[in-house]
């Protein structure tokens, strides 16, 4: 980690209960689980957000499904 910074947060304390004996139950502490779950969220986002762009690249590329062109004049001719 580059650097460290203290976060103080509000949980209801069954939830803290819980988690104690899920971070003993790890070998960890509560304040890693909090950071590992904040990491994989952020890490989703990023993944989001570029799979996003990339998605959106490829719609304003287009894509050729197959058949013969026909220009919309003459698909809309009377």
């Amino acid at each position: 980690m580059a650097g460290v910074q203290n976060l103080t947060i509000r949980l209801p304390t069954s939830v803290v209960r819980k988690a104690k004996l899920v971070a003993t139950e790890r070998g960890t502490s509560i304040s890693a689980l909090v950071a590992e779950k904040i990491e994989e969220i952020v890490g989703e986002d990023k993944a989001y957000e570029a799979a996003r762009r990339h998605a959106l690249r490829l719609l304003e590329r287009g894509y050729h499904l197959g058949g013969r062109r026909i220009d919309r004049d003459a698909l809309h001719a009377r």
